[in-house]
């Protein structure tokens, strides 16, 4: 496991599309990272989902709150990883929604059109 660690980093922590929503829904409520596109997050997207595309991720840190957890979401769960990764190595407790807006779409859970948050 030690080999794997070093060579890919730690494994990031997930969360079903389900579980995401029961987060959300909870009391204490988790800040929700989307970053796909905007083109992308104007189809759909969690409501109260802060847009931050993954390119622009590391220049944008500032905006993340340091004592939440963060829940991040893509299209299919690949680039949200990649940005859990990062967050990770940075000291944040991240989560990643396996299957992205696809897996949460195909549950039927709420989405929320155009570019408000």
């Amino acid at each position: 496991m030690d080999f794997f660690s070093n060579l890919f980093g730690k494994p990031v922590p997930t969360l079903s599309a389900a579980e995401a929503q029961e987060k959300i829904k909870g009391g204490k409520r988790p800040f929700v990272l989307d970053v796909r596109q905007p083109e992308e997050y104007r189809e759909g997207h969690i409501g109260g989902a802060k847009l931050i595309p993954l390119g622009e991720l590391k220049q944008n840190l500032k905006e993340l709150p340091k004592q939440r957890e963060i829940i991040c979401v893509c299209a299919s769960g690949s680039r949200s990883s990649s940005a859990a990764r990062i967050l990770i190595a940075e000291g944040l407790q991240v989560f990643n929604i396996k299957g992205g807006m696809a897996a949460w779409q195909q549950e039927k859970l709420p989405i929320k059109k155009g570019m408000a948050a």
